[in-house]
């Protein structure tokens, strides 16, 4: 199963929403920081002004030179730097609500996968007796193709010899049962290719593996039907998409308390470092005048942040509202669905289980009825029509049984699904 791509989609989702608890914990460390570089090419300066002794003008003092120019033949490299981030103090809980959230929102998904999954595995446990009944089909028309030239040989025989007990109407039937046994026995082929190629396919894992049922034998499953009343109560407490329910309404909840929290005035500790620095630019030393492409400061400050989009996040609280309503719907509807489909089910199982022990003891009388009609052939005085109807009459229970055996293996599968068990899980009462 775990090669299916139906099965790798849905794990797909599992790994998105382990994703979101992670962004959410990315919250609580500089959940704001911010780098921004900045390069080029620009011309350096040129100052002609003179102070009161003749000398030039310092570099660091240009600021001074109200005619200060470009110096078009001189060209430097500008790099520039801005760092800055923000990292909560208090924020009244909001994120660690919010983290909560997205845990519970990460395990609702992993719990609606798992229910998705026991789907899937129910589809692959019929596969699975199916290819096992296709087995059991094999021999029985195996089986019966031998007993039915048996009988076409002594009808040849007395006909060969002109018996007159042996009545042409008869032989007609047996004709016309014969083609009917060809037909079965083209369709179980046919059938058996479509199984064994479902069945390749889906267990397909990229190698040349071919893979075998453990068994051959249809045989019913170990299991007795406990009172209805136990799957309805275990289906409450142990189905995955019921949990899923459960655990979504938690997220939801979490979630409005996490947006309410966004209304409260946060507590913040914030800082900042720009840097520039450009090699024909001169540093000028005033705290006052900053040469854009040649300085360096920084900063550091606590600080109060207000959301006041209080509409917006009016509306999100509201629409959360919605969302948690409508997950108490679905829990209502999902509990009444789970008791519906527990109460079909266990009907269906308990149905089989009496098909399924009635036509096992059908079954050995017509076995008995086979045995009295071959041995009456055998010493001369049973006729072909009682003969042909006792092995048919078997063959047809023997189909009947495995049928039966199937939709009762089948059918127990489902009903422990629907009660979130296990799928082949015994039950003591």
């Amino acid at each position: 199963m775990n090669s299916s791509g139906q099965v790798k989609y849905m794990r797909e989702n599992i790994d998105l929403a382990e994703n979101r608890v992670e962004q959410a914990k990315a919250q609580r460390f500089l959940p704001n920081m911010r780098f921004e570089s900045q390069h080029g090419l620009v011309p350096g300066v040129k100052s002609d002004s003179l102070l009161p002794n003749g000398n030039p003008l310092p570099d660091d003092e240009y600021y001074l030179d109200p005619n200060l120019r470009n110096d078009w033949n001189d060209w430097g490299i500008y790099t520039k730097f801005n760092l800055s981030a923000a990292q909560p103090i208090f924020v009244w809980g909001g994120i660690s609500k919010s983290i909560d959230a997205a845990r519970k929102g990460a395990e609702a998904v992993r719990l609606q996968t798992e229910s998705k999954e026991e789907d899937l595995k129910v589809k692959l446990f019929d596969l699975y007796y199916s290819f096992v009944l296709a087995f059991e089909i094999e021999r029985l028309l195996d089986e019966a193709t031998e007993k039915i030239g048996q009988i076409e040989r002594q009808i040849n025989k007395m006909e060969e010899e002109g018996d007159p007990d042996l009545n042409p109407a008869e032989v007609f039937k047996f004709q016309i049962f014969k083609s009917e046994f060809d037909i079965q026995i083209e369709e179980v082929k046919r059938n058996m290719e479509f199984v064994r190629e479902t069945w390749n396919y889906l267990l397909s894992d990229g190698t040349d593996a071919v893979y075998e049922p453990e068994t051959r034998f249809l045989d019913p499953l170990p299991y007795k039907l406990a009172p209805i009343g136990f799957y309805q109560s275990t289906a409450f407490d142990n189905r995955a998409d019921l949990q899923a329910l459960k655990f979504g309404k938690q997220a939801t909840e979490t979630y409005i308390e996490a947006l309410k929290r966004q209304n409260y005035p946060g507590l913040y500790l914030g800082g900042f470092v720009n840097y520039a620095f450009t090699p024909n630019r001169p540093y000028q030393d005033n705290p006052f005048i900053i040469n854009n492409t040649n300085y360096f400061n920084g900063g550091a400050a606590f600080a109060i942040r207000v959301n006041l989009n209080f509409f917006s996040i009016k509306a999100n609280i509201e629409r959360s509202k919605i969302e948690l309503r409508r997950v108490d719907f679905a829990q209502q509807a999902a509990r009444e669905g789970a008791i519906l489909q527990v109460n079909e089910n266990y009907r269906k199982a308990a149905l089989a289980d009496v098909k399924m022990k009635k036509t096992d003891e059908a079954l050995l009388t017509a076995k008995k009825w086979l045995r009295s009609e071959q041995l009456d052939y055998d010493l001369g005085f049973g006729d072909v029509k009682n003969l042909t109807d006792a092995m048919k009459k078997e063959l047809e229970l023997k189909l009947k049984l495995m049928q039966s055996t199937f939709e009762y293996n089948s059918s127990v599968a489902k009903l422990n699904k629907s009660a979130g068990l296990p799928l082949t899980t015994p039950i003591e009462n």
